[in-house]
């Protein structure tokens, strides 16, 4: 199995491309080094091209592993022959490998093996040879042995009967041939245990779809009401096909003594061995790529909820609302340094509106407040009109807005916000994470668990381990494309960068603290633990702002400095330049990318990439997101209209649709159907986490707290 051939099929790229990433992840290399920093091997190969040729190396190297074993076990037995090795060769899934064993594989003790043991093969092979010239009795009553427990010859033909059936639903073409039937023609039903029970199941308590037609959403709800027990789930299989194909297969001529028999072994193949495996493969078939479905929209929800601009200038005022315990408030500066903290108690039962805005007034004029981030869990909408009474009264500039607190509980009253935060109590380190995650959502959220962050569905049903790895895979390449400042950045934000990992992150950070600021990218390698191989995957992603190189405030690799510094003096500019900024309009004095690089020893990709990086070192991507909607007024469910027209900010998407917080308490639906005149199969064709989209009031329901919204007929 040619493994780098078959990844570029699938890839539709170069084979000499794999063959280089292939290599480079062989050595060692993080994959957002390789993206970033072997564009000339991988010919720009990026991140999510080499995760998913990641993804795929490691199964087919399984797979071929598992060949070789299966190879094995078959020659031991004596038992492979040259079409058997082509077909395990050929064989291209786990599924079809695992067929193609099946009948080699040690079996526990079944009704065939005791069939088998009582000496009835002999009769099974004369029911399947159809030339019986006799009854069928007769002929079995030659192999009653009271020894073996065979009494009659009845109990002999339901032995013979048993060897056929395991034999049927040992072949391999036969399970292929029923697995795709029953995924083409097949349908999934699911009702309801208690039709009269009330649960978020209801619309599928007498549900049927198409097996080929079933959307992932749908087979992770219906996975979910099955577990808690409000549905009964089954496959229902085109069986008269399915028989008839067996039969057809099987039944090579009509003999009247073995016809009848040979039918009723068939079906309970079926019936016995097949239906309940095959069901139990397509469903988790079914699942596994609704998980992975759900795994990819909850992925780029996160990589656009990360990716979101950081507020940066401002002190912000984070407020953790809440009704008895009081709203906790943390004033954080431009910097993410907590600078105050208070407790105020304007909501009910306190009710201590007066005292709380005097506090507020305090706070806002001695610290220079200019944004109060506000978390939109219990109490936000109280705090919101308390928050937009107040700027009405004020005689300086101040807006507010509603951010997503998913996630801040968990943060903290984790062990790493306690090391951080050893003198607050939980409600003053969220108050502080809700600022912080406005100030810079990137280096606030890699705190968190990505699964507590609340941008994706079903998350805990499905497969933790594929999904933590997706979700890593997501932070890891947010936190490497921004890059971070090694004299500012947190331990929790440094281990997700290229070649770091937790002790690494710790031991810079305390190498930092005991010798002062970092003055140069080559003084990591004083850092305990931290060698060449780590210097090489993590030094291009670690910034030092007014370092002894300016090269060093930028994405140019250490590697690549000799060949920076050629190309600037080439071009008639000093790192001086770049020293007070950036050196402009070096791309117009070069008359040939391809012939310099040439001369300068080095690729055209390579050279491209620095001469990008000079005309805007360490530029944010973050900066090309859209800003965040800042608020001075309050809106409330109540004074929503039907066909009113609103901005808002995607919080959420799904499979089908999108939810947007419009300003009010309730974030509002915009289903798939009402994003686009054009038909989309995905709601990610049009919106994303982030996005600012104008929409329109479809319809409002009080009691239910649900709000319609859609994107289409705006002017």
């Amino acid at each position: 199995m040619d493994i780098a051939l078959i990844i570029t099929e699938e890839l539709k790229c170069r084979k000499e491309q794999v063959d280089a990433a292939i290599k480079l992840i062989d050595e060692g290399n993080t994959i957002p080094f390789i993206a970033r920093y072997r564009k000339e091997a991988t010919g720009a190969l990026n991140d999510e091209q080499l995760r998913n040729l990641d993804e795929r190396l490691t199964y087919l190297r399984n797979l071929a592993e598992k060949k070789e074993t299966v190879i094995a076990s078959i020659t031991e037995q004596e038992k492979m022959t040259p079409a058997l090795k082509k077909a395990i060769d050929e064989a291209m899934t786990m599924v079809a490998l695992d067929d193609l064993y099946r009948p080699y594989r040690p079996k526990r003790k079944t009704r065939a093996t005791v069939a088998k043991e009582k000496g009835l093969q002999g009769l099974a092979d004369i029911i399947m040879l159809q030339f019986l010239d006799h009854p069928l009795e007769e002929e079995a009553g030659k192999y009653i042995n009271a020894e073996k427990e065979v009494l009659t010859a009845e109990d002999a033909i339901a032995g013979a009967m048993d060897i056929i059936a395991e034999n049927i639903s040992d072949n391999a073409d036969y399970r292929k041939s029923i697995r795709e039937r029953t995924a083409a023609r097949g349908n999934l039903i699911s009702t309801a245990k208690d039709p009269e029970a009330e649960s978020v199941y209801e619309m599928y308590y007498d549900f049927s779809s198409p097996v080929s037609k079933m959307t992932g959403h749908r087979t992770l709800a219906i996975n979910r009401g099955e577990k808690e027990k409000f549905l009964t789930v089954k496959l229902e299989a085109p069986v008269d096909e399915i028989i008839g194909y067996l039969e057809k297969q099987n039944i090579v001529r009509d003999n009247k003594y073995t016809t009848d028999v040979l039918k009723a072994a068939i079906a309970d193949s079926y019936d016995r061995l097949i239906a309940p495996a095959i069901e139990r493969e397509i469903r988790n078939q079914l699942t596994e790529e609704a998980e992975d479905g759900a795994i990819k929209v909850f992925g780029t929800n996160l990589k656009q909820l990360l990716m979101q601009p950081p507020i940066s200038g401002h002190t912000v005022l984070g407020w953790d609302p809440a009704f008895r315990t009081g709203c906790k408030l943390a004033v954080v500066d431009a910097t993410g340094k907590v600078l105050d903290t208070k407790v105020i108690f304007p909501t009910a039962p306190q009710n201590k509106v007066a005292e709380s805005k005097k506090i507020l007034r305090q706070l806002i004029k001695k610290y220079n407040i200019s944004l109060i981030s506000v978390g939109n869990g219990t109490a936000s909408r109280e705090s919101e009109l308390i928050i937009a009474d107040l700027i009405k009264e004020l005689d300086t500039p101040v807006q507010y807005i509603i951010v997503n607190e998913a996630g801040a509980s968990v943060y903290s009253a984790s062990k790493l916000a306690t090391e951080e935060f050893p003198n607050f109590d939980v409600g003053q380190r969220s108050a502080a994470s809700i600022a912080r995650r406005l100030e810079d959502p990137l280096a606030e959220l890699v705190k968190i668990d990505p699964k507590a962050i609340g941008v994706g569905q079903y998350q805990h049903d499905m497969n933790q381990k594929k999904l933590t790895s997706a979700l890593d895979a997501v932070v890891e390449d947010c936190v490497n494309k921004v890059g971070v400042d090694l004299n500012t950045a947190s331990a929790p934000l440094m281990e997700h960068i290229s070649g770091i990992n937790k002790t690494l992150a710790k031991n810079i950070v305390e190498y930092r603290e005991a010798n002062g600021r970092f003055t140069s990218r080559k003084e990591l390698l004083k850092v305990p633990k931290l060698g060449p191989k780590a210097f090489l995957q993590c030094a291009g992603f670690m910034r030092i702002n007014d370092g002894k190189n300016p090269l060093d405030s930028t994405s140019v690799h250490p590697e690549s400095y000799d060949i920076a510094t050629a190309l600037i003096k080439e071009t008639g500019h000093s790192l001086e330049e770049l020293k007070s900024g950036s050196i402009k309009n070096i791309r117009k004095s070069i008359a040939d990318v391809k012939k310099l690089a040439e001369k300068l020893g080095t690729g055209a990709i390579t050279l491209t990439d620095i001469i990008n990086e000079l005309e805007k070192p360490a530029r944010d991507p973050r900066d090309e997101m859209p800003k965040p909607i800042l608020r001075g007024d309050v809106l409330e469910m109540k004074d929503l209209t039907e066909g009113m027209v609103l901005k808002g900010t995607i919080r959420n998407v799904i499979d089908f649709g999108a939810f947007v917080d419009i300003g009010v308490h309730q974030d509002g639906l915009v289903h798939i159907s009402q994003m686009s005149d054009k038909y989309i199969k995905h709601p990610m064709e049009v919106v994303n986490v982030g996005d600012i989209v104008t929409v329109k009031v479809m319809s409002v329901d009080l009691n239910k707290k649900r709000i319609q919204l859609t994107m289409k007929g705006i002017q």
